[in-house]
């Protein structure tokens, strides 16, 4: 039986799209991924500035999955359908 896998919708703002060299991806991973799952398949691809960034960055969960959208830094939370990557931000 073949692997099944979903597209998740990963958005980068600030430092995040500095690193990826882009403002979204879709991440193909199996529907039950965590954000650890998550993380480690961003490092692979985009390496060590990634790292340091989701070293202190928040995940925002879509609103597609299960309510209004949530701030999580818990990366054994399901990663759903959309994630956007939030590292923190200067000023405000």
């Amino acid at each position: 039986m073949a692997d099944v896998t979903t597209g998740i919708e990963v958005r980068y703002f600030a430092a995040a799209a500095d690193a990826a060299g882009r403002e979204k991806d879709t991440i193909d991973l199996s529907p039950d991924a965590d954000l650890e799952a998550l993380r480690a398949v961003l490092v692979d691809l985009y390496g060590a500035d990634m790292e340091r960034v989701l070293s202190v960055a928040a995940f925002l969960l879509g609103p597609g999955d299960g309510g209004s959208g949530e701030l999580t830094r818990d990366l054994g939370r399901r990663a759903g359908s959309r994630v956007d990557v939030l590292p923190p931000f200067a000023g405000g």
